[in-house]
């Protein structure tokens, strides 16, 4: 059965913050299913954010909820196991608007994960994030 694979123990980590203020625009809202906040990255030719999970997991579905205007028009998603390098996982091809979107993922098993988002709508390459789901299984 699928269901989101954040949990408290996974470290994530993002390329940037909106003028550093990690406290009302932090990574931290990516995962806490409030609809009123969300991870606002600073300007940039590209944002990202990194997963490493307490133990591995086998990804089927990545769902993202952008702000309109300020979304990625490409994505990718690496995957690696251990300390083996990233390796890509699949592209992807967000719409700008504010639903949350569904990308499948070629089962993959992994314990770290980094979804890059290239070609942002905003002039800046701003990105603002309302809800960030890995969706899969836990592997034991």
């Amino acid at each position: 059965m699928t269901h989101s694979l954040v949990c408290p123990e996974t470290v994530s980590r993002v390329s940037s913050v909106l003028n550093r203020n990690s406290r009302q625009f932090g990574k931290k809202y990516l995962f806490d299913q409030d609809e009123e906040t969300c991870w606002n990255s600073d300007q940039g030719p590209c944002q990202w954010v990194t997963l490493e999970f307490p133990q591995r997991i086998c990804v089927s579905q990545l769902q993202i909820q952008f702000q309109g205007g300020f979304s990625s028009r490409r994505g990718r998603l690496e995957g690696s196991q251990g300390s083996e390098a990233l390796h890509n996982i699949v592209d992807f091809y967000p719409e700008d608007n504010n639903s949350l979107q569904t990308f499948s993922v070629p089962a993959a098993e992994v314990d770290r994960l980094k979804v890059t988002f290239e070609d942002t709508t905003d002039f800046f390459g701003r990105v603002v994030i309302y809800h960030l789901r890995v969706l899969g299984e836990k592997k034991v």
